[in-house]
């Protein structure tokens, strides 16, 4: 492995962690010795990455706005076209130019030979047999009030048709193939409720935001569904 490669494995390691990482954890992860690590974490910080603690107590690389020149290994680019490609043709128009932006960005800082591999990926997002079902406007909608935290009122139809009206707070989206699903929690019911985004009616966002954090209703409804938190959430 390059000492370049190795470096950006060490960002990607500590970008993964919210609380500060041993330096021996982190050692392992990458093959090396703590010697090793010591000087790639100074080469970091001299390169203007902000990355705080010390040996024997860990570090935490700050949140950054700023994307540093990168080097990608090939399934970390193809990992990359395909998921933003995905996002591109299955969303609505604001989440797919966005992908297509990212794409674009992370194009910019690669060094050549990487930026000419990820633009001339082989891998392609095919049509969707269901199709859209869901009006752009409705989707976009649910999306910011998940990202927003705020209460959602809308008419929901169950699959006899029967329409009932509900104020949940929306905490998850999820991007089925078949049809978008939102997750919240129902005020009526008083429980975890999923929703098929084809079936609401005049969705209306209002103006304040729902009281428990959108993270601590995430934590307890995969513990109520018995599901297990991803990479991100274990960090």
């Amino acid at each position: 492995m390059s000492r370049a490669l190795r470096l950006t494995q060490l960002l990607q390691l500590l970008r993964r962690h919210r609380r500060p990482v041993a330096g021996q954890a982190l050692a392992d992860a990458l093959g090396i010795s703590l010697r090793t690590l010591y000087r790639d974490i100074e080469t970091l910080r001299e390169q203007g990455a902000d990355l705080s603690g010390e040996a024997g107590v860990g570090y935490l690389l700050a949140p950054s706005d700023t994307l540093p020149p990168l080097t990608l290994p090939p399934a970390e680019i193809d990992a990359l076209v395909l998921g933003l490609r995905w996002v591109a043709a299955r969303t609505e128009p604001a989440l797919a130019e966005a992908a297509r932006d990212a794409l674009a960005r992370i194009a910019h800082v690669l060094p050549a030979a990487r930026r000419e591999a990820l633009r001339d990926s082989g891998l392609r997002v095919g049509p969707s047999r269901a199709g859209s079902k869901v009006p752009p406007a409705r989707l976009q909608a649910v999306r910011e009030a998940v990202g927003s935290q705020q209460r959602l009122k809308f008419g929901y139809e169950d699959a006899q048709g029967q329409r009932t009206e509900r104020t949940v707070w929306p905490f998850a989206l999820g991007y089925f193939d078949e049809v978008p699903m939102l997750a919240a929690w129902c005020e009526g019911r008083e429980d975890f409720r999923h929703f098929r985004l084809d079936r609401i009616r005049q969705v209306r966002v209002l103006e304040d935001r729902y009281l428990v954090p959108r993270a601590t209703l995430l934590r307890r409804w995969q513990k109520a569904q018995g599901i297990a938190p991803d990479w991100l959430d274990r960090s």
